[in-house]
């Protein structure tokens, strides 16, 4: 039965604030070991030096990008690309296994979000002392902690913001700008905008995000099936709720094991009540498991009221954990991440490119013989300097001229010159040529390449 709005309603209602209570608990013990892993590595990552450069470096203006022993350049665009899909198959994986384990523990929504909480609850005090405080009228008190909240929040969106830029400009040099008001203005926008975005996803909309803006909530239930493992309130033995003394029997009163003390609904970060079923805002942090357990054990009633299950387990069917869609996504990752890491490990670290002079196509020498000139541009990707030798392959009448010796520091580009001269009776129009690019010292790292010699057609 649909309800119609009359005259002096709005068609749009205002969420009210989710105030969730702090909680103890395993699952909220390792979501705090998650978030201070995450956010770790997140600060802490730009700071730490790795052979001679910074251990996470996206190097923009020099076209380098620096994770720990590896470096990438832009021909290894492919790696992002792969990297991504990665990231794609794996979430389908996570989610088909585990339903929204990765919200509840590693999305940075969520771990800024309880890092901002944090800093709240710090200030402000638990669920009842904010709520409190939020309705009481402004007073010294209430602008005291107000502002120190702000104070927190903000010095702390800067900081996430000052990180992130860190990972595209060196982090010390960026340091150092940022004191003494140095900063580039790209480097300032980002700066900026990132905090604002941080302030304002984790700060202020927080749920919202989860709720409203997040797409994997929308899709997630068509990765869903009976043996996916989800948070549900097992309803069958805790209807009906009431309230009751510890000492009343429940089965005498006709009652369930849910007291209805709504806990599980004060600590969802989300507002939800998990007992109305499986709902697209639930993240699967386990909020609402620990404190359900606390209850169960003050009531002296078994735990798991609330607790990680799947469809068929509630139905009292066996879940079945090797099914076909975990076994194709299973088959996929291990394919994927098997093929980038042998890839990266042989990758070649040479990159060469002959580019033919456009003004002229070839020229007619004086002895008979024809010259074609090419650009050169060799890419040294290895991290020691190296001494190339070129050579013609399987081609001896193709005379290799160069104007000085190829020789590169690590991780440098540089330009060359290069002629190829060939008798003018060697053939006509044009004829394929491989060219040979090696280093003069051990381990030996070469390239071949196949450029054109044009000749004049007769």
């Amino acid at each position: 039965m649909s309800e119609t709005a009359g005259p002096g309603d709005s068609l749009y209602r205002k969420d009210p604030k989710v105030y969730p209570r702090d909680v103890k608990g395993i699952f909220a013990e390792l979501r705090k070991l998650a978030m201070v892993l995450l956010l770790g590595l997140y600060y802490v990552t730009p700071w730490i030096n790795w052979a001679g450069h910074q251990s996470i470096l996206f190097d923009l203006p020099a076209r380098k990008f620096y994770i720990f022993n590896l470096v990438f350049w832009p021909q290894d665009f492919i790696y992002l690309a792969l990297l991504l899909i990665i990231g794609g198959v794996a979430l389908f994986f996570v989610t088909a296994v585990a339903g929204r384990l990765w919200c509840g523990y590693a999305c940075p929504q969520t771990v800024w979000t309880g890092a901002f909480l944090w800093m709240e609850r710090l200030v402000e005090g638990d669920r009842n002392k904010r709520m409190k405080l939020d309705a009481s009228p402004w007073n010294r008190n209430k602008i005291l902690r107000k502002s120190a909240k702000q104070v927190l929040w903000v010095s702390f969106a800067l900081w996430t913001g000052f990180t992130f830029v860190g990972f595209f400009t060196p982090i010390r040099e960026l340091g150092h700008a940022a004191v003494t008001f140095q900063l580039g203005p790209w480097e300032a926008f980002w700066l900026l905008f990132y905090s604002f975005a941080t302030y304002g996803n984790a700060g202020i909309l927080r749920e919202q995000v989860c709720k409203y803006m997040c797409p994997y909530a929308r899709f997630q239930g068509a990765m869903f099936d009976k043996d996916t493992l989800v948070i549900a309130y097992d309803e069958s033995r805790g209807e009906p709720r009431g309230g009751r003394s510890k000492r009343d029997d429940p089965v005498a009163k006709g009652l369930g094991d849910c007291i209805n003390c709504t806990l599980c609904v004060q600590v969802c970060p989300t507002g939800i009540d998990i007992r109305e079923g499986l709902q697209i805002e639930c993240i699967a942090c386990a909020a609402c498991i620990d404190v359900c357990d606390q209850v169960m054990d003050i009531m002296g009633y078994d735990k798991g009221l609330v607790s990680y299950t799947t469809e068929d387990k509630i139905k009292g069917r066996k879940t079945r954990v090797l099914r076909p869609r975990i076994l194709v996504y299973s088959f996929l990752l291990l394919a994927l991440i098997g093929g980038v890491i042998w890839s990266i490990h042989h990758r070649v670290l040479l990159r060469a490119d002959l580019l033919r002079d456009r003004n002229v196509l070839y020229r007619e020498l004086a002895d008979d013989r024809i010259e074609n000139v090419y650009t050169l541009k060799l890419v040294n990707m290895d991290r020691k300097a190296h001494e190339y030798r070129i050579e013609v392959v399987d081609n001896n009448d193709i005379e290799l001229l160069i104007s000085r010796p190829p020789t590169l520091g690590p991780e440098q580009v540089g330009e060359f010159i290069l002629r190829l001269q060939a008798p003018e009776n060697i053939g006509q129009g044009s004829m394929k040529v491989k060219v040979r690019f090696s280093t003069m010292d051990k381990p030996v790292i070469e390239r071949t390449i196949t450029t054109r010699f044009l000749l004049p057609v007769k």
